[in-house]
Parts: C-alpha cells; structure tokens; sequence
C-alpha cells in the first residue's frame, strides 16, 4: 500500500481515484491500450489536420485532438510542432486510435503533481533529470536523514513487519527521498511539497527538512526592489513588486493576479491548492506588495508569488501617486499650435491638453470611450473630429480586430441634454459590460451637449460609479457641471459667439493624435452656419474645400444628423466628412445637400407664409404654430427650422417663437439669457410648468393648458429684454 501525493489516503500506488485528474502523468509505454483513459497527460504537437491536432503522447503513440475540443479556433493557435501541450485522454478505440481532450490547464504547475505512467512498473514520481537516475542509484546515495526518519517511522507504524517488508520499505523511503532532493524547482509551486511524495507519507519531510534544500534557500539571491518593466533583467531572481491590481481569473490550478505599476503589467500566479483562490483578501483595483521569484513561461514573463500584501493608508496612497502621475506623464501630449488663428481657442491651451490627456489615458489603460454629441451638424463634426484622432492609438493599443468598436463609441443625444433617460441608458450598459465581460467604465466625452444645469441629474448618476467624464461645448458651460465632471473645454462667455463645438473639438482631437491634423483642417470651417472667420476658411481651402465644398458639407452632414438620430452612422460619416472609400465619393455631400436645401427650402416657404407678426413695445416678434404649419417628424426637426427661418426673416423681426403644444422655441437678434427668461415667465404664469428644456436649442416646456398665458408672457419679457 502506498499514499496518495496529494491528500495521503492509502492506496494502491501513487494517487487515489478522487484525485487522479488533478495530477499530470508523462507516458512511458509502447502501445495505445496502454494509456488510461480520463488522465492528464503531458504531450508534444505532432502536426495539423483541417480536422484537429495530431499529439505524441510519449514516444510511441499519438492521438487527435479533434477541433471541437479546443476553446479557440483551430487557426487561431499559436502552437508549433514540438511545442508541450497537456491533453486528457478521452477514449482509446480498438483499432488503437487515441481520442483527445483539451486541458484548461496548459502549464505543468496547474497539475497538483507530476507522476511517471510506466505500464512495467506502475507511477512513480517524475525526476527533473531522469538521465542521470540511474548512475545516482549505481552509487547508492542514500540522504543523510531524511532515509532514516523514514525508515524509523515505518518501524514504528508496523513493528511487526518481518525483514524483507522493512527492507523494502526503506529501500522505497530512500529512493523517494532522492527524487524529492532532485524535483525540478520549476515544477513545485507554493503548498505542493506532498507531490514528491512516496508511500508511507515522509516526503513532506524530505522537502522541508533536507539539507540539500537549506542549503538551498540560503544560497537565493536577496530579494530586490524591481520595475515590471526591467522584469527582463531578473528572471530566475527574486523580486520585490508594488503596483496596482488591475485582474484577477482563477484557474484550475494557480490564482492569476494581472499587476499593473508605472512601467507595466505581468502575470503573477499564486498557489494554494488546485482550482482554489489564493489570497482572496486581495481585490481588483488594490494596491499591493508581492514578493516572488521571476519566471519565463511559453515566452512570457510570470512572477511566482510568495508573499503577497495589501498596501492600506501612507503606503497606497504614495503608491497609487507614483502611478497616476506616470500614466500622466506618458498620456499628457505637448501642446500643439491651433489648427487656425482662433483667439477663442488660443485661450484654452492648457483645458486643450487636459482634455486630451484624459482621453488618451483612457485608450493607454483599456478604458472605452464613450463621445456623447448632440445629433446636429455640429455634433457630428465635433465628435467625427475626436473619433478620427482616437481610433488609431486604440488600433495600436488592442491588436484585436474590433477594437476600434468595442473600446471607442460615438452616441448622438437629442437637445444636447444629457438627460436620466440617457444617463439611465448608459449606466445600464457600462454596467452590463463591467459585469459580462470585466470592462472598465468608460470614459464620457460630451460634444456640443452637456454644458447646461438641465445635464446635471445624468451626470450624478455617472457619479454615483466613478465614471470620468470630460465636456467640450462651446456654451459658457455652468458652474455646477465645472464642478461635477473631470475636465472642462469651453470659451469665456464674451467669446461664445466667435467659435463652434467643432473647432474647440477638432483642437483637442489635434492634441490627442498629432498624425491625423491635417485631416481635421477643414472641419471648423464646416461647422459654422453663416459668418465663417477667415482663418477657417483658409484653413480649409488649404485642404481642398472651397466656399461650396464647405457649404455641402455642412448640409450633408445636418440632414444625416436627422436619420437615425440615435445612430452613430460611423462609416457613412466618415465617407462623407473624410472622404475615406475608395470608392469615388466625392458626389456624396453634394448629392444629400440637394436634398437638404430642397426640403429645409420648402418649410421655410411654408412657415414665413404662415408667421403671425406681434408688435409689443414697439418690437416685432414672429410667431409660428409649428404643430399646423410643419410636418412634425420629418426633416427638417423644429429646431433647424426656426433657425433658417430666423436668419431669413432676421431683417424684419426681432425675434421668432415656435410654439407647439408643450414646448417653445425662442431666437433672438440679440443676446438672450434663456434661463432668465424662463424664471421670469415662470414668475407671471405660476401654475404654466415653465421650465428651460434645452438652451442650445432655445426651448422651454410648459403645461399644454397653460399655453395661452405662456405665449402672452413670453412676448412681454421678450420685448422688455429686446
């Protein structure tokens, strides 16, 4: 009788029935019926077949591992003929065929034990240098002690053995003995002593107390203090770590901590027991000190944990600094000149920089990024601009395929409100993907929306879970959403009218990715409806627009703004914006701005014909009915059309008013200041419900009731402002 290697159970041999599939077995036999079935085994790749791989299990038999079994794609393997593979045999078929099966676990130190499958001699446990085996045996080394510690607890246990049993028992202890002294280091893991064991149960012993192994230890090298990414000129040393947990997957063996520090990230594997987490006190995103031994693993650096703790108070704290400001260093750009001599934007260089390296920390640690615009031509513009300069540096982050769509996004919003619903939405599916697939929370970046108090309760809520968030407006954006998001790009209130949400944008994207500027050049110039500054216009004239490409352009892109408003419309954007198919596109802009201009012309028509003239102290306001005299859902939206109806009746109104059942919208020839507005026929019509709704698209709500008081209001306060 003997004991099992891993939890001692008396049995026949080396290793009981319940635990047989956790220890690994190299093959000594000849022939196919001489392997076991559901074992582990050790093999090495033979070739490939459209169907599978071929695997030589020992030197005389081969099996296929069929491409079922495997958890990628055939293709997608990385393996080579000869490389060690570690497969279970599934079934060995009468004609000697071997059926295989995958293993989860593809690294020796996930099996709890090694052992020799010798059909002439049963298991025994695998030497790191079994040519030597037999010489050593030849001279008859016995270990100092550890034999006699193992003889004398024989004695003990079975004092009436007769002298062959005790002879045979010693001559096994001793042999053991002498395996376990020479098992190969890089086979044990942490809590594995008992694999090198032998029958009567010592080898525990034999670890821990033989002289060869205290001779050992004392010769390591000291443990030292290391970067990971100097982690090249220390393997097989030991070393000192201290960085941030940024993963943790438990395999069937050893529990993999991902360890992240100024310089980069390696795998740590940590061993208690098969397929059990090792130190699970630790957590992702905790600061920790890990000591272990530096190993290569199939190409690849591992570290070999031995000790492993969590860093609290002072000592995060100096650590998780050390971190953050390296990643800053690396992610903040150098400030770059504007794309055009923009007075507006040369005043923001330094939230230029910040907003850049807030998106360019995000791609360098995994982090999606998420461009909420407001579904306009502006909007567009703006977040096309950040998207152009953002998607290759997350191309060169992740090597996968769709990286540039799972880990960058563009989602138009209405209004440009980061309202709850859309909040909701969005913190719905961060969530989702935090928990399916252990993705970071994105970064927000908010174009052309996002600047007003109406967006506070949807940034709370991202709040609430720490995601980041930036906004680029070119709004006076309020105090409160300074306070409530990380980053801020917006003109000083007396430089509001001079720029546009894509000039501001196409700046920040100049300073995300310095290689794409010359494809921004002509996008400011697009982006403003009437009124381009010079600068702009040569800018995109050096690009090769003139006056009618921009103004197509511009066209273009509102009116697919329009469709699908909710849709990010990636490619088509870029075909139109960027001209990036090879396919000639160059009619594109021109062909959807005929039928922009036909439409937007045809409701212009239809409403000045239909405008109701108010004259209040001597200050003319159109009013339009836009529930009668627009074709609500269709293009052009309410918003776009009081907009082109203001700039042609601007001449001869003060200001124009589109009322709907609910909502008004108000321009002005001058400045208007919509919340006081609001505040003050809110005061005259206390029971209307008046509330702003968006004060990019100049609307207000109201109680349908109330309509008729609210309309009278609105044109007093109108013309005592005017």
């Amino acid at each position: 009788m003997g004991s099992c290697i891993i939890c001692g159970k008396s049995v026949e041999g080396r290793i009981c029935d319940l635990h047989e599939e956790d220890a690994l077995f190299e093959f000594r036999g000849s022939r196919a019926d001489q392997l076991s079935v559901d074992r582990y085994y050790r093999g090495s790749v033979d070739g490939f077949a459209e169907f599978g791989v071929f695997v030589d299990i020992g030197d005389s038999v081969t099996g296929l591992l069929h491409r079922s079994e495997l958890d990628q794609r055939l293709d997608s393997l990385d393996w080579e003929p000869g490389d060690a593979v570690y497969v279970q045999v599934k079934n060995v078929r009468d004609n000697g065929n071997v059926d295989l099966g995958w293993s989860i676990r593809q690294s020796e130190r996930e099996f709890r034990g090694v052992l020799v499958d010798d059909p002439e001699i049963g298991h025994s446990v695998l030497l790191e240098n079994e040519d030597n085996e037999d010489d050593e045996e030849d001279d008859e080394v016995e270990p100092e002690s550890t034999a006699d510690e193992s003889t004398s607890q024989s004695d003990d246990e079975s004092s009436t053995d007769d002298d062959s049993t005790a002879s045979q028992s010693e001559s096994e202890s001793t042999a053991s003995a002498g395996a376990v002294s020479r098992a190969s280091d890089a086979d044990r893991v942490e809590g594995t002593a008992a694999v090198g064991g032998n029958d009567s149960g010592s080898s525990a012993a034999a670890v821990t107390d033989s002289d060869d192994t205290e001779e050992a230890d004392e010769s390591q090298a000291e443990t030292v203090a290391a970067a990971i990414g100097d982690l090249d000129d220390h393997v097989g040393a030991d070393v000192r770590l201290e960085g941030e947990v940024v993963g943790i997957r438990q395999t069937s063996g050893p529990t993999v901590f991902e360890l992240q520090d100024e310089t980069g990230t390696v795998d740590c594997a940590a061993f208690v027991e098969a397929g059990v987490r090792a130190y699970p006190e630790v957590e992702e995103d905790d600061y920790v000190r890990l000591e272990g031994e530096v190993r290569e693993r199939r190409g690849e650096l591992q570290v070999e944990t031995e000790a492993l703790d969590v860093l609290e108070a002072e000592e995060r704290e100096a650590v998780e600094q050390r971190l953050a400001d390296a990643l800053d260093d690396e992610a903040r750009p150098d400030t770059v000149e504007p794309l055009a001599d923009d007075t507006a934007v040369a005043a923001l260089s330094e939230d230029l920089v910040e907003a850049a390296t807030q998106i360019r920390k995000a791609v360098l640690t995994d982090r999606p990024v998420i461009v909420r615009h407001a579904n306009t031509a502006d909007g567009y513009l703006a977040g096309s601009a950040l998207e152009r300069a953002a998607l290759p540096l997350v191309t060169e982050q992740h090597r996968r395929a769709d990286a540039k769509y799972h880990y960058f996004d563009r989602r138009p919003i209405e209004g440009g409100v980061y309202d709850m619903d859309d909040a909701t939405k969005d913190t719905t599916t961060m969530l989702d993907n935090r928990e399916r697939h252990e993705e970071k929370l994105p970064l927000f970046v908010f174009v052309a929306a996002g600047g007003t108090r109406e967006s506070l309760d949807g940034f709370d809520l991202l709040n609430v879970y720490g995601a980041p968030s930036v906004v680029i407006d070119d709004i006076d954006v309020d105090g409160a959403v300074v306070d409530t998001v990380d980053a801020v790009v917006s003109p000083s209130a007396d430089s509001v009218s001079e720029t546009t949400s894509t000039a501001l944008a196409a700046n920040v994207a100049a300073h995300v990715n310095e290689d794409v500027r010359d494809d921004l050049q002509h996008l400011p110039a697009v982006s403003f409806w009437e009124d381009i500054p010079e600068p702009y216009v040569d800018a995109a004239s050096e690009a090769g627009y003139d006056e009618t490409a921009v103004s197509e352009l511009r066209e273009a892109v509102a009116l697919e703004a329009h469709y699908q408003s909710y849709e990010d419309k990636r490619e088509l954007i870029t075909d139109l914006v960027f001209g990036d198919d090879e396919e000639d596109v160059g009619g594109l802009a021109g062909h959807i701005a005929e039928q922009f201009r036909e439409k937007v012309d045809e409701e212009v028509s239809t409403a000045r014909a239909n405008l109701d003239h108010r004259t209040v102290d001597d200050v003319d306001i159109a009013v339009l009915d836009t529930d009668a005299f627009t074709h609500q859902y269709e293009f052009p939206p309410e918003s776009l059309l009081l907009d082109e109806l203001h700039r042609d009746v601007r001449d001869e109104s003060d200001a124009v008013l589109g009322i709907s059942t609910d909502t008004m919208y108000v321009r002005a020839n001058g400045d208007l200041d919509l919340h006081e507005l609001v505040s003050e026929v809110s005061e005259r019509v206390p029971e209307g419900g008046v509330a702003t709704r968006s004060v990019r698209e100049g609307t207000i709500r109201y109680l349908a009731g109330e309509r008729p008081a609210v309309l009278e209001a609105t044109l007093d306060v109108l013309a005592d402002e005017l």
